[in-house]
């Protein structure tokens, strides 16, 4: 897709931004762009911190390809000299910094996972050490003397951290720098965040000034809010999509979503316009739609995103056969459970060592509270006198199907 015209490329990039700094700035690049027939130069950094990327990570992907789109140039740079040091944002306390070997690691996912939303023609993928790393001790003193600590401490972070006396350590002060600079080695026309990168991309900006560079434009997206609509989707919290997950896990996670967080979904992870978003609400709110109908479309939609649209439509079927209609899937896994000795059967631990539970005293739990099966009834004691005969349906949860044999003790 590439707008002709400049004011449709402008909306098309304001679709789900937070903040444009500044959109007239941005307008005139576009416009240069467009008259020298160079693509523009537009850059967003990721710190391998997890291996895995989830769909608060696409949020800034899907704009980094909104400009592919209109025909520029993406820069997937993964810092993985910024990750030695630890981004400060959003911190009370200092981050610890990664190993080179997790670094490593970490990048290597992100490079097979990226390109499920970029356009690998027009990305290019590059490592912030490859010139972070090769900067002499006085090129890093002449990147210091470029700002000043009176700035570094106007950082919302490092204020409240001066107020509680709480340490701030100097190397957290060269990870704005670092990212800023660069901004400087790509020679960048526009770099992405979230909003709490804010600052970061601010000093961008200055540091280019200061190397003779035209300040970059710079883009911000919101922070996506997890499955329980209230933290920034994260793993640490478990309120996370993966996009690796299989396509059923992807969309029975999104059905859980309440009804209002689909609309914020709709608008930050679908190429969905805002007028038809609007529509599609306006419907719903007047009964013509049903939300659960918009709902499994949405989770199917970005399903699809990262997997064949048929793994999309067999998830969504799966889901409305088992979770809605309450049916047992058709291709349940089965597993044999040697049974040490004759006598009661405990279903905790063999839950447990099935896989069904997490731990023994998890399955104990989610038998107390009624949420485990066994060919259809309800079980309610942790042991049985003895094994029933044959293979079994055990059903733990909504969505956790085993048939298990049980084979008599030696």
């Amino acid at each position: 897709m590439r707008a002709a015209n400049l004011e449709d490329q402008l909306a098309y990039l304001r679709k789900g931004a937070a903040e444009i700094i500044s959109e007239e700035e941005l307008r005139a690049r576009l416009l240069a762009a467009q008259q020298a027939k160079r693509p523009l130069r537009v850059k967003a950094g990721f710190d391998p911190t997890a291996p895995d990327l989830h769909l608060g990570h696409t949020v800034l992907l899907r704009k980094l390809k909104h400009f592919q789109d209109l025909g520029h140039e993406v820069f997937f740079l993964i810092g993985d000299f910024t990750g030695l040091i630890g981004d400060p944002t959003g911190r009370s306390v200092t981050r610890p910094p990664l190993t080179r070997e997790e670094i490593a690691a970490n990048a290597a996912t992100y490079r097979d996972q990226v390109f499920k939303i970029l356009h690998p023609e027009r990305t290019q993928i590059v490592f912030n050490s490859r010139w972070l790393g090769a900067m002499s001790s006085a090129d890093w003193v002449r990147l210091c003397a470029k700002f000043t600590v009176a700035r570094m401490l106007e950082r919302e972070e490092f204020q409240k951290r001066f107020r509680a006396a709480q340490p701030i350590f100097i190397h957290e002060f060269l990870y704005p720098l670092s990212q800023a600079y660069d901004s400087v080695e790509l020679r960048c026309d526009v770099e992405l965040g979230g909003t709490d990168q804010k600052f970061n991309l601010l000093v961008g900006r200055e540091i280019q000034r200061e190397y003779g560079q035209p300040p970059q434009i710079v883009l911000t997206v919101p922070l996506l809010e997890g499955l329980d609509g209230v933290a920034k989707m994260s793993k640490s919290l478990g309120n996370y999509v993966g996009i690796a997950e299989p396509a059923a896990v992807i969309f029975a996670k999104l059905m859980s979503i309440s009804d209002e967080l689909m609309w914020r979904y709709m608008l930050l992870l679908t190429d969905r316009s805002e007028a038809e978003i609007a529509a599609l609400r306006q419907a719903v709110a007047a009964g013509a739609r049903h939300p659960m109908e918009v709902k499994k479309d949405l989770a199917e939609e970005i399903a699809a995103q990262f997997h064949p649209a048929a793994a999309a439509r067999a998830a969504r079927r799966e889901f409305e056969q088992v979770v809605q209609a309450q049916q047992t899937p058709q291709d349940v896994p089965s597993a044999a459970y040697p049974l040490g000795s004759a006598g009661p059967l405990r279903v905790d631990k063999m839950l447990a060592e099935l896989g069904l539970a997490a731990s023994v005293s998890e399955a104990a739990r989610l038998i107390k509270s009624g949420a485990v099966e066994m060919d259809g009834a309800r079980l309610r004691e942790l042991a049985l006198a003895a094994p029933p005969p044959g293979e079994v349906l055990f059903r733990v949860g909504k969505r956790r199907y085993l048939r298990v044999r049980f084979a008599p003790p030696a």
